[in-house]
């Protein structure tokens, strides 16, 4: 790895010494790096490092994209104890700039507030993002978009896969969900259509309505040399359902006063949406429908109105029903017929 020396005076000027050496990459590769030989800056000015470096085109030129990183270290080249400056951190210990386009293989930097702090021996080091994983989904065995609706009791599998990069440490893929639900996957290593070595990971479940709008995730690590790193991809399943937990609210309750008014709604949970509720009574065993609409008003006129009531929500996968019992209540005048009253005689004396 190429190294910048600099010595850091109190005040005047800072000499900087270049050692030649490379530039290493995040996958461990090392590649020649070309840096100014001597740099000269004023403490308490900025210093601009001019630095290029190359690549084997043919093995690395799709590794360095617009996500790769510069890391400067220091006095060493332990990424957790020596990094000084990171281009993707801008809180980092050394304030400065790469000026340069990694992409481009050129990673000239600015650091600025030079200070005694900066005399040392300058690393430095290209950290690509590492690629994403790859998910898709199936249904009934046959692959379908990820913004495809599924029917409530599919079989699914949900799978990701990417390449290994370095067969001798595989990178491994673990499954998480953001409504933490508990997953069981099967991962594989196979060889792909270009011979390269992949890792396979398949979630095999049954779709259900709580998996609506569930996201799944899947997380890659690579094992590094001196770290791990991770990466990530996800889809948000959705699934079609019939009408779920339908119930019926009162109001003002279901105890209500004769001669008062009294409302039910209807609600239910369905994908996509009930479009009809529809309401009935019971009557002498049988129901009798009485209007559509997810609301039911009525004025209580006598007790007839006690009994139960039925709403059915429904979508195009189906319909649920629920009912509530109502209970008309009698007000003061509310008192027993007087025909209604039977009079009996025992010895000459009415009772």
């Amino acid at each position: 790895m190429r190294s910048t020396q600099i010595n850091v005076p109190f005040d005047g000027n800072i000499p900087m010494r270049v050692y030649m050496t490379k530039i290493s990459g995040v996958w461990g590769q090392t590649w020649p790096i070309s840096l100014t030989e001597k740099i000269e800056a004023l403490s308490g000015s900025c210093v601009t490092i001019n630095c290029t470096f190359t690549i084997d085109e043919n093995k690395y030129a799709n590794d360095l994209t617009d996500s790769a990183a510069g890391v400067w270290l220091k006095d060493g080249t332990d990424h957790q104890t020596n990094a000084v400056f990171y281009s993707n951190k801008p809180e980092d210990l050394f304030k400065g700039k790469i000026t340069g386009q990694i992409k481009d293989k050129n990673c000239t930097t600015i650091f600025n507030d030079i200070t005694s702090n900066h005399k040392g021996r300058f690393y430095f080091r290209i950290e690509e993002s590492p690629p994403k994983p790859t998910v898709q989904m199936f249904k009934d065995q046959m692959e379908v978009e990820v913004q495809e609706e599924v029917l409530e009791g599919s079989s699914m599998c949900l799978r990701c896969f990417a390449k290994t990069l370095c067969s001798s440490s595989p990178p491994t893929l673990t499954w998480s969900s953001t409504d933490r639900l508990h997953l069981n996957d099967s991962s594989r290593l196979q060889l792909d259509q270009q011979k390269q070595t992949e890792i396979i990971s398949d979630l095999n479940f049954t779709a259900t309505h709580l998996q609506h709008g569930v996201t799944f995730i899947c997380t890659i690590t690579y094992q590094l040399q001196q770290r791990n790193t991770t990466a990530q991809s996800n889809i948000t399943l959705r699934v079609q359902y019939a009408p779920k937990n339908t119930s019926v609210s009162v109001f003002p309750s279901n105890s209500v006063l004769e001669g008062s008014s009294v409302t039910l709604i209807c609600s239910s949970d369905g994908n996509p949406a009930v479009f009809i509720y529809t309401w009935y009574r019971e009557n002498g065993g049988q129901r009798v429908e009485l209007q559509t609409g997810y609301n039911l008003t009525f004025n209580v006129t006598d007790r007839t109105h006690t009994g139960h009531y039925y709403c059915q929500a429904k979508n195009q996968h189906g319909t649920q029903d629920t009912s509530v019992l109502l209970d008309i209540q009698c007000i003061d005048h509310c008192r027993p017929n007087p025909q209604e009253l039977q009079f009996w005689r025992c010895s000459d004396q009415v009772v």
